[in-house]
Parts: structure tokens; sequence; C-alpha cells
């Protein structure tokens, strides 16, 4: 088999099952499903992915690791506190308005595979970093910020952040927003969650 052509097509049913998976959920799309809205048979379709999982599992790295890597290298980076959580929280909003279907994706695989999740390399680059847990002791040993708890404000910094994409149907229809004007209330959350936390850390 021609290594091109072989490439487009396992890349087509990436784009193919991705887009499905997204928009009707995992356990609701079948292998013959993602093989025919792709144009390609079943048959070839198990060449490239032996089951829905393989697939499923294929997909969610590649968004992890082309997504959160970028989300990690801030954390890690030897950037000020105060800096580095502005930096975070726009990115990562930014990421989700980009994606915004990304945030049920990753719940999705947590749930469906909290068996698995010890193993998933991927998924940890969506969350803290021990560098970064290391600054925040150093910065309250040192009497810069309140003392705290890094695992809980990581935890508090990343619900401000995903919840509102997780029940963004529900904001619109509640504010009486149009597409365009929920852009504009998520994009103002940038602002509002890093306020939000500087305020909670702040001596």
């Amino acid at each position: 088999m021609d290594a091109s052509a072989g490439n487009t097509t396992r890349d087509k049913l990436i784009e193919t099952a991705k887009e499905l998976f997204l928009t009707k959920g995992v356990d609701r799309v079948g292998v013959r499903e993602i093989a025919t809205k792709a144009g390609i048979n079943l048959s070839l379709m198990n060449y490239y992915f032996r089951s829905k999982e393989m697939l499923f599992e294929a997909i969610f790295e590649m968004l992890i690791n082309e997504k959160a890597g970028v989300l990690k290298q801030i954390l890690d980076s030897d950037k000020p506190l105060e800096e580095k959580i502005r930096e975070y929280v726009y990115s990562y909003i930014d990421i989700l308005i980009d994606d915004p279907l990304l945030v049920s994706f990753v719940l999705s695989v947590i749930h469906r595979n909290t068996d698995k999740i010890a193993n998933m390399k991927a998924i940890f680059k969506l969350y803290n970093t021990d560098l970064f847990a290391a600054q925040l002791r150093q910065e309250a040993e040192t009497g810069r910020i309140k003392p705290i708890d890094p695992e809980q404000f990581y935890v508090s910094m990343i619900s401000l952040i995903l919840f509102p994409f997780s029940i963004k149907p529900l904001i619109a229809d509640r504010n009486k927003l149009d597409e365009r004007a929920t852009k504009l209330f998520l994009i103002e959350r940038k602002r509002a969650v890093y306020e939000m936390l500087i305020c909670s850390i702040k001596v």
C-alpha cells in the first residue's frame, strides 16, 4: 500500500471519527457509521484501527498532545506567578473557544477509561505540574501569597476555566445570547477568572 495513500486514509478516519464523537458522543457512534461517513470500507478501517476504542484513544492522544503541550509549557516556565496564571487562563480559554467540544470529549475519556487513566500519559498534560505546585509553595513560604494547597488552587483554576464551556447552552439560553454574544461572554471570562484567582491568593 502506498504510504501517502495510507496516511490519507488514516487521517480521514481520524477526522471523521473526531467529528462524530464530538457531536454525537462516543457511545452513540459505531465503526460502520465512521467508515460510511469517511467513504472507506469497513475492512480497510479495521486494517488501520482494530476497534473503535483504538481509534478513540488515537484521537484523544492527538488532541491532547496538540493542545495541552502549550499549557504544560506555561506552567513549567520560569515566569512570575501572576504572569503565569494570566497566560495559562487566557491560553486555555482560547483553546476551548477554538474547539468548544474538547471539554466534553476529555470528560468522556476520563469517565469511560477510569481503569486506564494511570497509563494515559497525554491526559496528565492537562493537569497540574510539579514545577507549578513548587512555585505556589515557595511563594507562600516567602509571604508573597497566602498559604495555599497547590492542588486545591489548581482544581479551582481549571474549574473556573472549564465549567462555563460545559454549560454553554444554558448560559446562552438564560442570558438570551446569540452565538456571537456567547463567544464574547466566554472571552470576558479570561479577565474575570484571572482576577478571581489573583484575589484569592493576595496577602
